[in-house]
């Protein structure tokens, strides 16, 4: 199966983002931050979620986030869907915090279950047939909407959404300027997709 290793973040300094990521979300080798080789502005037409198991580790992470510099876009709170917030790192990263559970079932542990890299994309079809015809195997799709790849257990899960639709669904401007200052570190590599996203092969992924 194709699997994601890890997803290479952009910062202007890395030093400060890597002391987030760790201090914040403990997520060790599967987020890494690089000095940024071009300025970027607005949406970088990605998202980063965490999924877990109950609404209290989403408070646990949310406010472990905001605690390590984070800015809230949309604070914690139920929607239709579960129960769910969403930051800005100070990198600029954008992660959707979420379960789709609306009620605790025991003790907060604060670990999330998934990581899920969400592209946001012009064509989600042609998206979708670019990876399929790489090896990854389409585990859900929703027409021209949504899709979403198979990944092992403990890799990061790839999901594809129309870009802005995401950007809605966020709160943010579709619009941005620059590089998505995103590398993904996956079998696939190296190749960019339809959209400009860039993968590397795992052992050398360092980020675009």
């Amino acid at each position: 199966m194709t699997n994601i290793a890890s997803i290479t973040l952009d910062a202007a300094d890395t030093e400060a983002a890597d002391r987030f990521y760790a201090t914040a979300f403990d997520l060790g080798e599967l987020v890494r931050t690089r000095t940024a080789a071009e300025p970027a502005s607005g949406f970088r037409g990605f998202t980063l979620s965490l999924i877990t198991s109950q609404p209290a580790d989403v408070d646990v992470l949310f406010e472990s986030a905001l605690a390590a510099g984070a800015t809230v876009l949309k604070p914690a709170d139920k929607s239709m869907w579960g129960y769910g917030g969403i930051v800005q790192a100070p990198d600029g990263a954008i992660w959707q915090l979420a379960t789709s559970a609306k009620k605790n079932t025991g003790p907060a542990t604060g670990k999330a279950d998934e990581v899920v890299l969400l592209l946001g994309v012009e064509d989600v079809a042609a998206t979708k047939r670019f990876y399929a015809g790489r090896g990854l195997t389409v585990s859900k799709s929703f027409g021209r909407s949504y899709a979403e790849f198979a990944t092992d257990p403990g890799s990061v899960k790839l999901s594809l959404y129309r870009r802005r639709a995401l950007a809605k669904t966020i709160g943010v401007d579709p619009q941005g300027s620059g590089p998505h200052g995103l590398l993904i570190g996956g079998d696939i590599g190296p190749c960019a997709d339809p959209d400009g996203f860039a993968w590397q092969a795992p052992a050398t992924a360092d980020a675009s």
